[in-house]
Parts: C-alpha cells; sequence; structure tokens
C-alpha cells in the first residue's frame, strides 16, 4: 500500500468522522421568550441565528452630508449618514497579574504588545500586580519586573494595589512594618486612592485591603477586614462630587466587595447606595477571582475580570476562565465593552507579503517519512520510522511531531518530539512503532505522524493548521485464486463519509485505453454523486448525480463528456461501465450504450497525483467528497477497452490479463478493501464502510 505525498493527509482523517460547527443552534424558546425574538426578516433568509442582533446599546448619532464633510464628483440617491463628531476614547482594564508562575510575565507582556496595537488612550489595572507575599528585596525585583514590563506601553497606564502588593510574609516576621508594604506601593507604584479625569469622565481608585482598623490584620475572608475605612470613604465622596458633571464616572478596585461572601455587606450599605445616587456611576471594575462575569445592578455595570497571567484554571475559557483584558469605548452617552482573550490581537503591519508566502510554504509541506509498516493478517511488524522536517523560511519555527492513530493498539516511542528549527535548517528524528493488535480486524487503523508549527515572527507566534501524514503500510495477504470461495458481499457506503480510496501512485493508470466498471445499488440519490472518480481539472470519473449517469475523461485540454439519458433507480443492481479505446469514449449502463463521443486518437489524459475514490469525488486537498449511498460491487479498472458494442454484464468479475485492479468485496480485511487483482492495491476503506452480509439479490 503507497501513499503520494499529496494523499498522506487524508487516509487518517478518512478513518474517522469529524464535524465541525462553527456555530451552536439557537436554542428554542418558551412561548414568552420568542414573543421578544426579533421576526424574521425575508431581506436576510440565510441568517439563522439571532444573536447578532441583539446591540447592548442605541445606535450611533450620525449627520447629514454637508459640503464641508462630504465630497465626490458622481451622483447617487443614496444619502451617506456621517458618524457624529462628538468625543469617544477607549481605555482598557488589565486583570491579575499574579498568583501564576513567574513565567506568567509573558501573558503581561503579551497584553501590552496587544494594546499597543490597539493604542487606547490609557490602561487601567484592578490591582495583584506582582506575587507578593515576601520581603522587601524580593518585593522590589517583583515591582522593577512589572514596571519594565508595562513601561512598554505607548499610553499611560494607573495601578491599583490588591492584596498581593501589600501583603508581608510571614506575619511572624518582627521586622514587618504596621502596614506590611503598603509605604513600598505608594513609594513605587503611587497613591493607594486617587482619581483623575479624562474627556469629561471621571476615573477613581479604590484601595480595598486596608484591613482591619483596630486590629490592622489584612485578609479578605472575613468581612470585618473589608470595610472601606472613614478616611477612604470621605475621599470616594469627594471624588464623586468633583465628578459630579462628568459624563461618566469609573471605579476600579481589586476585591469584587458587591459579591458578598467573606467581604460582608459593607459595600451593598454603605457604597452602592451612595454610587447609584450619585447618578452617572456607569462602572466598577475589580479582579481577585480570576475569571470574568457581570453582575449589573441599579443601573452601575459591576465587572469582575479574569487574569492577565496570573493563576489560570481555564475550566471554560469562553465562559471567562481565561487570560484576557477588557477593552471599553466610551461616548458620552453610553459605553460599549468587550474582552479579548491575550495575545489575540494581529499585527496588520507585520503580514507582510513575504511572511504569509512563507507561511502558506510551511503549512503546504509534509514531513517527508522514511519506513514503511508491513501489515500481515497475523499481525504488524515492529518498524523504525525516520521523520524529517524541514524549515524554507527566514525566521524560527518550533514544531511538535505526534505519532497517532485512532487504533489505540499502536505504540509508539517517544510519544512526541518537540523542537526548534532555524531558518533553512532540517531535522530528521526516529520513532519506533509497534502494534499490540494480533492482525487485521475492524478495528484496525493505520499510525499517523502529526505535524504542528509555529512561525515564530518579530512580535507574534502565529499557529499554522496540523497536518497528519499517514505512515506508509504494505499489507501482505495471500492473494486467492478466486471469489468464487469466498460469500458474494458488498461494500455499503453510507452517503456521508464511506468510500475507498486508491492512491494514485499506486493505481498508475497509464495513458492509453482502459476500462472503468462496477455493479451498484443505490439507496438515495443527492445532487452531486461521485461513483467512482479522480477528477479535479484532469483525470476521469463517473458520476451518478440525482441518478443520471455521467462519465468523462480529460483529453486534448478540456474534459469529453457522455450522459445517460434515463435516471437509474434506487433499490435496484445496476452495472456502469466507462470505456476509453483511444479514438472514442463510451457509457454503458447494464450493458447497453447510452452515450458515445468521439476524440482525437493524438490526445492524451491530463494526470493528476490525487486518489480515485470508490463512492466519492476527491477535492482540491485529495479528501473526498461528494459520498454515494448505497451498495457497490465488483469494481474492476481494466488497461484496455473491454466492451465496444452491446453486452451482457457478468455479476461477478474475475481478474484476467489487463487488470489494473478488481475489489470483489468479497474478502473480509478489516478496513482495508482486498484487491484480487495481480497488482495487490489493497487499500484502505474510509469512514464507516463495511463488507454487507451475503445477500440473495446480488
Amino acid at each position: 500500500m503507497h501513499f503520494s505525498p499529496a494523499l498522506r493527509s487524508v487516509l487518517l482523517a478518512g478513518f474517522a468522522c469529524c464535524s465541525f460547527t462553527a456555530y451552536a443552534e439557537e436554542p428554542k424558546t418558551s412561548d414568552a421568550t420568542s414573543a421578544n425574538a426579533p421576526e424574521a426578516n425575508p431581506l436576510t433568509p440565510n441568517l439563522n441565528h439571532s444573536r447578532h442582533l441583539h446591540p447592548r446599546n442605541a445606535k450611533h448619532p450620525t449627520e447629514q452630508p454637508h459640503q464641508d464633510r462630504f465630497y465626490s464628483t458622481r451622483s447617487s440617491r443614496i444619502t451617506l449618514p456621517l458618524p457624529g463628531e462628538e468625543d469617544a476614547f477607549t481605555f482598557v482594564v488589565f486583570g491579575d497579574r499574579t498568583g501564576g508562575p513567574p513565567e506568567g510575565v509573558n501573558v503581561l507582556a503579551d497584553a501590552v504588545r496587544d494594546t499597543n496595537l490597539l493604542e487606547p488612550d490609557l490602561v487601567m489595572t484592578v490591582g495583584d500586580l506582582i506575587n507578593g507575599y515576601n520581603q522587601t528585596d524580593e518585593w522590589i525585583v517583583e515591582m522593577k519586573e512589572y514596571k519594565e514590563i508595562m513601561s512598554n506601553l505607548l499610553c499611560p497606564w494607573f495601578p491599583v494595589a490588591g492584596n498581593h502588593d501589600v501583603y508581608w510574609r510571614p506575619l511572624t516576621d518582627p521586622n514587618m512594618p504596621a502596614k506590611q508594604h503598603e509605604e513600598h506601593y505608594e513609594m513605587h507604584f503611587g497613591p493607594l486612592w486617587y482619581s483623575f479625569e479624562h474627556k469629561n469622565c471621571n476615573f477613581i481608585v479604590l484601595y480595598s485591603d486596608e484591613g482591619n482598623p483596630e486590629t490592622g490584620e489584612k485578609s479578605f475572608n472575613r468581612p470585618e477586614n473589608q470595610t472601606v475605612s472613614e478616611e477612604q470613604f470621605k475621599f470616594l465622596q469627594e471624588a464623586l462630587e468633583r465628578g459630579k458633571d462628568c459624563d461618566h464616572q469609573f471605579l476600579f478596585l481589586h476585591h469584587p466587595r458587591w459579591l458578598g461572601r467573606g467581604y460582608g455587606d459593607d459595600w451593598k450599605i454603605r457604597v452602592h447606595p451612595m454610587l447609584k445616587e450619585q447618578g452617572n456611576v456607569t462602572a466598577v471594575f475589580a479582579g481577585h477571582i480570576h475569571y470574568m462575569r457581570s453582575d449589573p445592578a441599579d443601573g452601575i455595570e459591576y465587572l469582575s475580570l479574569a487574569t492577565v497571567g496570573g493563576h489560570q484554571t481555564s475550566k471554560v475559557p469562553q465562559a471567562g476562565f481565561l487570560h484576557q483584558y477588557h477593552v471599553i469605548t466610551v461616548r458620552p452617552q453610553q459605553v460599549a465593552m468587550a474582552s479579548f482573550p491575550v495575545g489575540e490581537a494581529m499585527d496588520v503591519r507585520e503580514i507582510t507579503g513575504e511572511l504569509q508566502a512563507e507561511t502558506l510554504e510551511l503549512a503546504a509541506q509534509r514531513p517527508v517519512i522514511d519506513g514503511v509498516l508491513t501489515v500481515a493478517p497475523e499481525g504488524v511488524e515492529a518498524s523504525t520510522i525516520k521523520v524529517t522536517v524541514s524549515n524554507p523560511s527566514t525566521r524560527p519555527v518550533e514544531y511538535t511531531l505526534t505519532p497517532a492513530s485512532k487504533d489505540l493498539r499502536w505504540e509508539a516511542s517517544p510519544d512526541h518530539l518537540h523542537n526548534k528549527l532555524l531558518p533553512g535548517e532540517t531535522h530528521t528524528v526516529e520513532f519506533k512503532a509497534q502494534y499490540r493488535g494480533s492482525g487485521i480486524d475492524q478495528f484496525f487503523r493505520p499510525i499517523e505522524i502529526l505535524h504542528s508549527q509555529d512561525y515564530l515572527a518579530e512580535t507574534t507566534r502565529y499557529s499554522l493548521p496540523q497536518t497528519s501524514t499517514p505512515v506508509e503500510i504494505k499489507v501482505v495477504v495471500p492473494q486467492l485464486a478466486s471469489s468464487e470461495q469466498l460469500p458474494n458481499r458488498a461494500l455499503y457506503l453510507d452517503g456521508e463519509d464511506d468510500a475507498v480510496m486508491v492512491a494514485s501512485d499506486a493505481l498508475k493508470l497509464p495513458q492509453g485505453p482502459f476500462t472503468m466498471e462496477a455493479w451498484f445499488k443505490a439507496e438515495s440519490f443527492s445532487s452531486r454523486v461521485g461513483f467512482l472518480a479522480k477528477t479535479e481539472g484532469s483525470e476521469t470519473s463517473i458520476f451518478l448525480n440525482n441518478g443520471q449517469p455521467h462519465a468523462s475523461i480529460h483529453l486534448g485540454g478540456s474534459y469529453r463528456s457522455v450522459t445517460g439519458s434515463d435516471k437509474i433507480p434506487t433499490g435496484e443492481w445496476h452495472h456502469i461501465a466507462s470505456v476509453f479505446d483511444g479514438e472514442r469514449w463510451s457509457m454503458f449502463v447494464d450493458g447497453k450504450l447510452v452515450g458515445r463521443t468521439d476524440v482525437e486518437p493524438t490526445w492524451s489524459r491530463k494526470r493528476n497525483d490525487l486518489p480515485l475514490y470508490v463512492g466519492a469525488d476527491p477535492g482540491r486537498d485529495g479528501s473526498p467528497g461528494s459520498f454515494f449511498h448505497g451498495w457497490v460491487d465488483e469494481v474492476r479498472i481494466s488497461t484496455t477497452a473491454k466492451y465496444a458494442e452491446n453486452f451482457e454484464p457478468k455479476r461477478r468479475l474475475a481478474s484476467e490479463e489487463d487488470t489494473l485492479l478488481l475489489y470483489n468485496f468479497d474478502y473480509e480485511l478489516g478496513v482495508i478493501a482486498y484487491d484480487s487483482g495481480p497488482g495487490g492495491l489493497h487499500m484502505p476503506m474510509l469512514g464507516g464502510a463495511q463488507l454487507s452480509e451475503p445477500v440473495s439479490d446480488k
């Protein structure tokens, strides 16, 4: 069994049914919910969900075009409204950096890089800037590291103090300052609480780790330690008063005290009523809990952020358990909010034509595999497989190679390899493959090499699509003298993902005359059905679109085709054959000539390296599509023109001198289709294709 490079990515994918869902279906709703849902719009019949139809805010105000702002030398009946010219700006909010490994600063650096691509007016934090819980020397080192990373921001940033930033450990240390690291914080980061205005908006930063006003104890799980001191409460009153005429007031603190829990009721009883009464407090931001959530109350947005490098469980990333930052867009009458995963911002200027060409070249290449696995009914020989990968680009490439199979009886050592290729470099690595199964059975699946690559550009890691390259398999089985020795079975294909794949470099259909024929009994026909096909701007095929037989061959620069006038019914066995004799292209159904066209003897068949599929049609990448639904039997390809005039088709075909391939589909060989021809082209059955029990109507 042989596979060309173009086909290696197809084999294993075809053995397993894969589905991809871009959007989940809209859930069925009750009558009450449906009553509030947008009505179906006849202008958008292809919009199959309503989530796009629920903006959070009102439409932006617009102005009618005026000659001072709008200019064209064309006339049109369409009036294009212009955006309003009121001030709008954006700011970004970072969550916790601490609680994770020291390497978490790399996530913080990625967030800084993302933010610089957005260029907001400013960045706010919500505390826990450093790991802390230490003494002065270590605290200073971590503080400098954090500030150095943040110094790369193009915009100003404003810190908020969290427990990791001010807690001293151990508490038994006789040299611990009374306020722990508060003095260090204000010396190197800024005031514990403060406010500032920007574009008619007031930003207020609070300190939520003052501790117990009587004992000085600092903790966040005892309500008496999580109250706003009178000094800070007075500051908050004054700050809110200073911002009373602003469009918006935004508050920032570390602990989301509005959640209650160990924070007690101080926020609910003292702070929230004051914010509500103020009337222009738009949002309050906090961190600490390391996951996102929104808890609006009385017109105020209460928002908790996840992390930018802190400890992250990643339980449900899309539900807020991830490294992320908030982007806030502010207009006088409304605020828009969105969260972005750290590292997802794309640098428009970095994606040059050269970068794109290099990543495309990397994505298209496949590792070169040196080694063949010999498969016999009694077992699989242990083998050493050499895999060679190269980096033709001008940037470093990190790669991972992983031997894998849907058949868990394979063992490979090592189970994966990870390394970096410098520009122009080539690596060759070895894997030892061993099969613990007893031989080929219905559960046998081949082994493949998964190849993952990351292109390391100057500011971004570009992950390329993972490829799968099957290891070449040589199937060794005794050649049967005749299929008459076996029960007369047929191959059943479900019309969804079932097919037999015949590798092009194994088939080697020569130029000149040939015959392609088979028996079939369809259960249903769709609008496009590949029955025996190798076509993709080249080669030959038989299609059964809506049951109408159609045979094509690419000769002399274009397709030459014949189409039967009658549709073939379902539920009945029929024989079909396409014949090329060098001068004519013919198609026979049940032995009757249904179409013929003359061709020039000098024309040659345009060839490709795509597989021939039984029960499907190859795409450009060699993957199967347009599947046949029903039974297939007696597939034979011959290197002569077998039929010139009407004939009586034989129900069971035999291997002859001109036979290139013959699938009787009678010999059970697991997921391998047994070739009764002299070439022994035993090929994989994809999806759930399987041989049927003997049937009487064959």
